[in-house]
């Protein structure tokens, strides 16, 4: 076992053998090692002031993705590479590409956003030397400017493309060494604390049971997308807390026949191939879920073990018949993924376990998918009603329905009497018009900020003639009339 937090920051092997569980990777950059060029804007995870760069290895590959330092704990570092802004530089020691395309296109007004955007395209530029709109616009989901508009930044992301120069950049020049120093870092159980303020590391999957076993009441910490503000928003204690987003064995994707199984460290970055390969349907619904950073951080498991009704993938997840399962110093168990919700804020998670894995079964030739999101804003914004669609048929009947919401209920659900309106029925407009007027026995939703009850229902409705409308063919989108 050690007591000491490793990772290595921009040129600098940073050792902490004293750390709290709820202390934020951006208070340490900003107040402890004073890189200021980091921003505290939201404090949550949504305008992406705070932006820096992660880099981790991920099965002896060294990958680096944009994250929220403010809602990033410091413990979660633990054998990475974190890059802020400061570490940026062009050849000669110039300004970096994306940092001359900003000033070129004017791209900064008040300039408090501009290392986050600047952070973000670098990672885009990376990724991607080639990008087209929609990947320029997607990594810009998870920052907000009230000054400049976003057209300036946009064209200095193509600019930044054409000037290239990746082979020559930092992070490409150092990958060796940094792969080096991240690998000589122990793969054991760290433990560090301040006072009896305690953030708890497991060597793997076997060893958090263990922990778990020892610390019940542990709060679990993944991405930490929502954990995060608990503490920023909340102020809640959080210790001792388990940190798990390192843990290889929970990152593995396996496919066997009919099956696709991932283990509930996978984020959502890391699925989006296999969303796009198995369940294409889904994929703009899945590039919805958060911005590019929170993406990057949250993880599948994460989000279904948190139990929240609006949390994205259950309903997707409920609707494909997918089976949870978690694991305990006692053993392992497998449930239904719907059967896991048991009202707000309570879920069939015993003391001491933990969601090891999710297994999807694969989709039939003549299975219809869909899913869908509503919410204020269109990227980067919480849900206020979501539903996703799993449609059997032989091609003229439909032979199973299963169709689950989330923001309507306690918890993500099923509209059983919606699916009872479809099974054996037609595939026709009406028999889904019957089941949009159906579906409004199944859900009693509250009114809250995000939307009335009212609105909700209605949306319940319109979901299942928007799916009608997209299998049939015919126009489905609201569009503006230029």
């Amino acid at each position: 076992m050690g007591h000491e937090l490793r990772f290595l920051l921009n040129d600098t092997e940073i050792r902490l053998t004293e750390a709290g569980s709820s202390d934020t990777l951006l208070d340490f950059l900003r107040l402890n090692r004073r890189l200021t060029g980091t921003k505290e804007g939201c404090a949550e995870g949504d305008c992406g002031a705070c932006t820096v760069l992660v880099g981790r290895l991920h099965h002896g590959t060294l990958h680096y993705e944009p994250i929220n330092a403010c809602i990033r704990f410091l413990a979660s570092c633990h054998g990475c590479h974190v890059v802020t802004i400061e570490h940026l530089r062009g050849q000669g020691g110039g300004l970096h590409p994306v940092q001359a395309a900003m000033v070129e296109h004017h791209g900064s007004q008040c300039g408090f956003c501009t290392p986050g955007f600047v952070m973000a395209l670098y990672g885009l530029w990376m990724q991607n030397p080639r990008p087209d709109m929609l990947a320029v616009e997607t990594a810009l989901q998870g920052n907000l400017c009230r000054c400049t508009g976003y057209e300036p930044i946009v064209k200095a992301a193509f600019a930044a493309s054409e000037a290239g120069g990746q082979n020559f950049d930092a992070l490409t020049v150092e990958r060796d060494r940094v792969t080096a120093a991240l690998s000589a870092i122990p793969r054991e159980r760290v433990e560090i604390a301040r006072g009896a303020d305690r953030a708890i590391l497991p060597s793997d999957a076997a060893d958090l049971a263990l922990v778990l076993a020892e610390n019940p009441q542990a709060t679990i910490v993944a991405g930490a997308t929502d954990v995060g503000l608990w503490v920023t928003k909340f102020l809640r204690d959080i210790s001792p807390a388990v940190f798990i987003g390192h843990m290889q064995d929970l990152k593995k994707i396996e496919i066997t026949p009919g099956h696709i199984t991932l283990g509930a460290g996978v984020t959502y970055s890391e699925f989006e191939p296999f969303v796009l390969a198995h369940f294409p349907e889904a994929l703009d619904y899945w590039r919805r879920i958060g911005g590019w950073q929170v993406r990057n951080a949250g993880t599948i498991g994460g989000n279904v073990a948190n139990g929240s009704p609006i949390g994205e993938t259950p309903p997707l997840l409920i609707a494909l018949g997918a089976t949870l399962r978690l694991r305990s110093a006692e053993g392992v168990r497998d449930l239904a993924v719907e059967d896991y919700f048991i009202d707000y804020g309570k879920q069939d998670r015993r003391p001491g376990e933990f969601v090891e894995s999710i297994t999807v079964p694969l989709k039939g030739e003549e299975a219809r998918i869909a899913a869908y999101k509503v919410s204020k804003r269109h990227h980067a914004d919480i849900t206020a009603s979501a539903a996703a669609f799993h449609v059997e048929t032989d091609g003229a009947t439909i032979i199973d329905a299963r169709v689950a919401f989330g923001g309507m209920a306690a918890t993500p659900k099923r509209a059983r009497g919606a699916e009872a309106a479809l099974r054996g029925q037609p595939f026709t407009a009406e028999t889904f018009e019957a089941a949009a007027r159906a579906v409004a026995n199944d859900f009693q939703p509250l009114s809250d900020w995000r939307a009335s009850a009212e609105y909700r229902q209605q949306l319940a409705a319109n979901f299942f003639r928007r799916f009608w409308l997209e299998q049939s063919g015919a126009e489905h989108r609201l569009r503006r009339v230029e």
